[in-house]
């Protein structure tokens, strides 16, 4: 039987009305295919109305499930697409099946085209030092239409300087550009995201984690297959095992059972009701 506080967090994690939601654990989380989710984000700056994407995977919906901060701040977010497969495993189970992945590393290379296309700006802030423009490069190799309207990695630490903050926002107010990738991790980029999204009401924003050190070949992704059978924590896990073990092991596996199970039982309620 769900607890009172899981029923609570069913209504925590906002929603645009128009757009398919599930939920899982409580957290509501949008079923859009990638494609869908492009579409949406395009007609969205066709509009003038800006927004920003979150895209959970197993950890980013712990912390979703047990940290009413990071769920607060995410509650914000006008989009939150599955970029996990635990997520999709697990609304099978409990039968309201996501359509599919929307990852963050595979969205800012597919999106980063259609803007291009459409002739909408992006700029690239965060990751390690060089990441960024070198992911930028990348990009506009793919789509050599896509207007990059800047790149910038601020120093560690940036984020409690008043000062480098303001010398942020203000580049991001000078280039205009119409989306803007953050790599910065979570919950780190959330925040950041949430703090300057004022500067510039219009845009779309994205934390997209690692991903530009995807993109310029620093660290190697998991090829497709390990992406495909839900094994891309062990390709991290195996290129850094201390840094990544505890997120892993240590969290990971206890929730993803927690997830699992909970999933299951709604599966089978929903299946009893509806025999």
């Amino acid at each position: 039987m769900e607890s009172e506080s899981t029923v609570n967090r069913e209504s925590t994690v906002s929603a645009i009305a128009e757009l398919p939601t599930i939920d899982l654990v409580g957290i509501r989380i949008h079923a859009l295919t990638e494609a869908e989710s492009i579409s949406h984000i395009l007609d969205e700056l066709r509009a003038g109305r800006g927004g920003w994407v979150a895209t959970p995977n197993l950890d980013h919906l712990r912390r979703l499930w047990r940290d009413d901060s990071f769920r607060e701040l995410c509650a914000h977010a006008n989009l939150l697409v599955p970029d996990g497969m635990p997520l999709l495993w697990a609304s099978r189970l409990q039968r309201t099946p996501l359509p599919g992945r929307v990852a963050g590393s595979d969205l800012i290379s597919s999106l980063s085209s259609a803007a291009g296309k459409s002739g909408h700006t992006v700029f690239l802030l965060g990751g390690d030092p060089g990441t960024a423009e070198d992911a930028a490069q990348t990009l506009q190799q793919k789509t050599p239409e896509l207007q990059v309207a800047g790149a910038s990695c601020p120093p560690i630490g940036f984020e409690k300087d008043e000062a480098a903050m303001q010398r942020l926002a203000a580049e991001l107010r000078a280039a205009k550009p119409d989306i803007v990738f953050v790599a910065l991790g979570s919950p780190k980029q959330e925040r950041l995201m949430e703090a300057l999204r004022g500067e510039l009401p219009g845009a779309w924003w994205l934390g997209v984690g690692i991903s530009f050190s995807f993109l310029s070949g620093a660290v190697k992704r998991a090829p497709i297959w390990m992406q495909r059978a839900g094994l891309e924590w062990l390709h991290r896990l195996v290129q850094e095992p201390r840094r990544m073990a505890a997120r892993y092991l240590a969290y990971g596996l206890p929730f993803a059972l927690i997830l699992f199970a909970n999933a299951a039982w709604r599966g089978a309620t929903r299946s009893g009701r509806e025999s």
